[in-house]
């Protein structure tokens, strides 16, 4: 007679065997942010053959050079914009600090003629840093949704910047050639922008990857309430994430000012919408908790890309705005159903486990 075969069930502290590839939360998010982002690749190297198809000279030298100089700017202030994101807050009041920054830091030339190049990037710093720690304050300090302090905030930066501003501005000539020429340089025929932004984005990455502050903005963005009982200091981590966001668009404040030249009161008007676009374009969940720095940049270039692509198709340019609002709906969307996904997984997951 032979011995009936008795099986154990599996530890309910283990996954059942089989199932946890499938059911992984983690492995489920990682592989839908990683095929987003080589999703944006392929649509920004198909947009480029077909406009280059289209019109020969879009990848022509100096056009390329001009892509990615302008698409610096935007890349930079996503960077830290997508700090904010992740904790599941917007800053909507960058746009304004660009703007701010650019006149103020520029101005630096007319009132104080012969002032070092140095000088001016931190006073454009130092505006980035006032504006994003007063909307980090009361964000994470007075508690106050996000949504609402830097909508506030951006009114009350470009309200300072007018009356500041008033009916003058910076002007070409007042600028000196050294500083005009920070925009226009290159480094092996690439802008040296492109690869001051190329290294900022891998620093940022890898400070998010390697350092449990980085990684405790995700924990926060994912679930404030078990960060918090998890000893997470929420506050510190979300004022600190406004403070870079706002001393990053200081200092693109600054680029801006080197591209442009001239500076009035309506400098970078809009530009917090765009960014706010590339950044959920890219990838970054704007419910907070999964994104990438890399992706933001990756959105930022598409953006430009296309609205540089249509200029040269002769596309009018009122065609851009409702094209980057169309992506930033089906960016959401994604996200929404990204966030739908990972429940029922989680639900599924903890119904093999209980069983």
């Amino acid at each position: 007679m032979t011995a009936a075969t008795t099986q154990t069930p599996p530890d309910r502290g283990e996954p059942i065997p089989g199932t946890d590839a499938l059911v992984n939360p983690r492995t489920l998010v990682d592989t839908v942010l990683r095929a987003r982002t080589f999703g944006i690749v392929v649509i920004l190297v198909l947009f480029v053959i077909v406009t280059w198809l289209l019109q020969s000279s879009f990848l022509s030298g100096s056009n390329i050079r001009f892509v990615l100089s302008d698409a610096t700017i935007y890349a930079l202030v996503a960077i830290g914009e997508t700090f904010v994101v992740l904790t599941r807050n917007v800053d909507l009041s960058v746009g304004s600090v660009v703007g701010l920054s650019a006149y103020v830091s520029a101005n630096q030339f007319q009132a104080h003629p012969g002032i070092a190049i140095p000088l001016v990037f931190a006073v454009g710093l130092g505006v980035g840093l006032a504006c994003g720690a007063v909307s980090g304050l009361i964000t994470a300090i007075g508690r106050v949704p996000s949504l609402v302090v830097t909508l506030a905030m951006l009114y009350v930066i470009r309200g300072v910047d007018t009356i500041i501003v008033g009916p003058g501005q910076v002007v070409a000539n007042s600028l000196p050639n050294s500083f005009i020429n920070i925009f226009q340089a290159t480094i092996l025929g690439i802008p040296d922008l492109a690869w001051v932004v190329a290294a900022i984005t891998a620093a940022a990455a890898f400070y998010l990857r390697s350092y449990r502050s980085g990684r405790d903005l995700y924990a926060i963005g994912s679930d404030p309430a078990a960060a918090r009982l998890a000893g997470i200091p929420i506050g510190r981590r979300v004022f600190g994430a406004f403070v870079l966001s706002g001393a990053i668009a200081g200092i693109a404040g600054v680029i801006w000012a080197t591209q442009y030249n001239t500076i009035d009161a309506t400098a970078a008007t809009g530009l917090e919408l765009q960014i706010i676009a590339a950044v959920v374009v890219g990838g970054v969940a704007i419910f907070g908790g999964s994104g990438s720095v890399a992706g933001a940049v990756l959105g930022a270039l598409l953006l430009q890309t296309i609205n540089v692509a249509l200029n040269v198709l002769g596309v009018p340019s009122l065609w851009t705005t409702p094209i980057a609002g169309f992506l930033l709906l089906v960016a959401i969307s994604m996200d929404r159903g990204i966030q739908l996904r990972l429940s029922a997984a989680l639900r599924k997951r903890r119904a093999h486990l209980g069983a």
